[in-house]
């Protein structure tokens, strides 16, 4: 790396640290343990679970490169009020010969918490060192069900508001929603009625609940 190069990589880190110490000025640039969490649109929860001899350092490199929570990190960027689904952190800190077994173990616990890991490995940099998928918490068929319904209901949604309108059915009329402000001032009472109650009912649905307005389990 030349000389020039060298300074502007030097350069970037130190801004993507002061973009974590805005996000969160008391994070530290010791040796611990990070936890990257996200619920997204679905509310599935994610984890990605690190080490570092630097905490902020590393947090830094993230934004820099294109492994799988780099991308991540960039396309869903960090949690704020406006950006509720973006991702969150908390860390420990630890000795650097303590990081190897309390990496482990959080994973292992944000495993068992139901969360998605975005982690390739089950942790630790030392001999101890397994794939992730021998500590992924086991989900039975309900699991299954109940994530393939809300993938297929964000897909309705975007397909919905992207290409489709709906009318209301009542018998043997059918109430249309309305086309510009002088249909909607010429509405009636009963179809304004309709309207709003159905479309509340489909919002929800989207969202995953019940017609009834209950939340699927």
């Amino acid at each position: 790396m030349s000389c020039n190069n060298y300074w502007r990589a030097k350069l970037i880190l130190e801004d993507k640290k002061k973009r974590w110490l805005r996000f969160n000025p008391n994070i530290p640039d010791s040796s611990g343990i990070y936890i990257l969490t996200r619920v997204d649109e679905a509310g599935i929860k994610y984890a990605y679970i690190g080490q570092a001899k630097h905490i902020l350092t590393r947090l830094a490199q993230h934004l820099t490169q294109y492994q799988h929570i780099d991308l991540s990190l960039k396309k869903h960027k960090l949690y704020s009020e406006s950006n509720p689904y973006g991702w969150n952190l908390d860390w420990f800190m630890t000795l650097e010969e303590e990081m190897n077994d309390y990496e482990r173990k959080f994973i292992r616990e944000y495993a068992e918490k139901g969360y998605q890991l975005r982690n390739k490995t089950a942790g630790g940099q030392d001999a101890g060192k397994s794939g992730i998928d021998e500590i992924k918490a086991s989900k039975g068929y309900h699991d299954g069900v109940a994530y393939g319904r809300q993938q297929m209901l964000k897909e309705v949604k975007e397909y919905f508001d992207k290409y489709l309108s709906f009318a209301i059915k009542n018998d043997s009329e059918v109430y249309r929603k309305p086309k510009n402000k002088a249909e909607r001032e010429s509405a009636t009472p009963l179809y304004k009625e309709i309207y709003i109650k159905k479309l509340n009912e489909f919002e929800q649905l989207l969202k995953g609940g019940n017609l009834d307005g209950r939340e699927n389990n």
